[in-house]
Order: C-alpha cells, then sequence, then structure tokens
C-alpha cells in the first residue's frame, strides 16, 4: 500500500534534453496565457467594478477561459461530468494539487476560499487576488470578520469554494471533511436560502508514472512541481464530477452536512481510481 504524509518527498522524475525543451516550451505559452488573462481581467475590472460591485459578470468569463485553455498547453485530457449548480451556494471539493485552480476555475465561475499565506506566494497569490480569491486567517480572533465575509460574498450571489480537508493530498485519498468550515452556512439564515454542491477533482497520472504524480502536499516546492509537471511528455487526465447539490437546511448539523458531502465526494474518487484508492 502507498504510504503518504506531509514529510513525504514525492516521486522523484528525471528530465532529460527534451523534457526541459518542453519545460520552455510549455512554460512560455503558460506564462503568456496567465500573464496575458491577468492583463485582460485588470482591465475589465477597471470598468467592471464601479459598474458591478462585487459582481463579475464579463471578468469571471475571462478567469474561465484561462484556465480551460492551460489543459491543451499541458496536454492534459480534461473532462466534466455533471452540471455546476445555479443556485445561490458554495461548493466543497477534495484537494490534490496547484492543478486544482485551473481544474475547478475551467468549467464554472467559483471563488476560492484560501489561507491567507496564499496571497504572498509568487504567481498563485497574485492569480488568487485577481480571481477575486476570499483570504481567511488561521486565527479564532478573525473568526467573526471571516463569518461576515463569506455572508457578504454569498449573499452576492457569489460561489465560494472550500477545500474542506484543509490540506492538499497525493490524490489518492479524499481525507475527513472539517466541519468547522460548514459553520459558515449555519447563520443569519444562510442555511435556508443557500445550497451546497459536492465536487471530485481526480486525476489520473500519466502511463508509466507512479499514481501521486500529480499531487503536491506538504513542502513540495511549487516550481520543482510545475516543472515536472511541464516536462511530461505524455499527460495524464483529470475528471471533474459534480454532485447533486444539497440544501443546507436539509441537515440538522454541521457535522451532518460535511459527513454527507465527504461521502459524495470519496465515493466517486473510490470508484474511478480503483484499486490505486488509498483513503
Amino acid at each position: 500500500m502507498t504510504t503518504w504524509g506531509a514529510e513525504d518527498p514525492g516521486d522523484a522524475v528525471r528530465i532529460g534534453p527534451a523534457g526541459w525543451l518542453l519545460v520552455l516550451t510549455r512554460g512560455a505559452l503558460l506564462g503568456a496565457l496567465v500573464h496575458g488573462g491577468l492583463a485582460v481581467l485588470l482591465l475589465v475590472r477597471m470598468v467592471e467594478r464601479p459598474l458591478a460591485g462585487l459582481d463579475r459578470p464579463v471578468s469571471s468569463h475571462v478567469t474561465r477561459t484561462v484556465c480551460r485553455l492551460a489543459f491543451p498547453i499541458l496536454g492534459m485530457r480534461y473532462t466534466v461530468m455533471g452540471r455546476p449548480m445555479r443556485h445561490r451556494g458554495a461548493v466543497v471539493a477534495n484537494h490534490a494539487s496547484w492543478l486544482d485552480i485551473f481544474s475547478l476555475n475551467a468549467c464554472q465561475t467559483v471563488y476560492f476560499v484560501s489561507k491567507s499565506e496564499v496571497a504572498g506566494w509568487p504567481l498563485i497569490g497574485w492569480l488568487a487576488r485577481a480571481t477575486g480569491t476570499a483570504f481567511i486567517a488561521r486565527d479564532p480572533k478573525a473568526a467573526k470578520a471571516q463569518q461576515a465575509l463569506f455572508e457578504e460574498r454569498i449573499r452576492a450571489g457569489h460561489k465560494l469554494l472550500f477545500f474542506p480537508e484543509g490540506t492538499s493530498t497525493d490524490g489518492l485519498r479524499v481525507l475527513p471533511f472539517k466541519s468547522t468550515l460548514f459553520a459558515a452556512f449555519y447563520s443569519h439564515g444562510l442555511d435556508h436560502i443557500m445550497q451546497i454542491q459536492p465536487v471530485s477533482v481526480i486525476y489520473r497520472a500519466p502511463e508509466g508514472r507512479g499514481p501521486r504524480f500529480y499531487g503536491w502536499w506538504g513542502d513540495m516546492s511549487f516550481g520543482a512541481h510545475l516543472v515536472k509537471t511541464l516536462a511530461q511528455w505524455r499527460q495524464g487526465s483529470v475528471d471533474v464530477v459534480f454532485h447533486a447539490p444539497v440544501g443546507v437546511d436539509a441537515f440538522a448539523s454541521r457535522k451532518d452536512l460535511a459527513r454527507h458531502c465527504e461521502d459524495a465526494v470519496r465515493g466517486i474518487v473510490r470508484e474511478v481510481l480503483g484499486p490505486e484508492y488509498q483513503g
């Protein structure tokens, strides 16, 4: 059985001359796409924000287009099953990699909820801020302010996307969902107006590579993982599976709701991965 933990460095991949050529080619194309998309997004927001405020009727489509185009550049097969809900609410998903940003943005309009440290990360932090990510601090004193932020965004029609596992994994398991994140949905009547949609994100490694190839966790370097991914000639795939949304008020407590979402997400990940599933 494959072991996994925050201290596990992951599988080493040797990159040859052809691989480095791919890194340069794909890196240049991906960089141009992301930076060009950000430039367009920021220009759109200059007009959009005074007119629409928190709403992003145009710039959200820029984000989706950029993320969708990233997969042809990487050479990864990208498949979506099910449909994003249209009802007001939030999305919860398992978390395996920085690739989740592209995978989950490419097929829907969502706004990620992320730890505050991410705002200061090179490139990823810039992307997160520009695309409307809601940042939360691991400080109990900030709980009320964060609750107010969630309420404001949800009532404004934003679909916030949470990773209830609290960390990324090797992609071969789904960790227990932390029910504390679901407490935000049971305040000031939000439970009567919103729904939650569980989403499973499943990565399949390239042929000949270890099943954890796309997993990104613990102290892994973003740069090294990005280079490894760019250098892979024949890529694997990612499946995004939308489950049926559920009303928050259909569950008596946040723990019941968290358990339902966890079971839905884990069930499909286990089914698709089969013997490779390690949860």
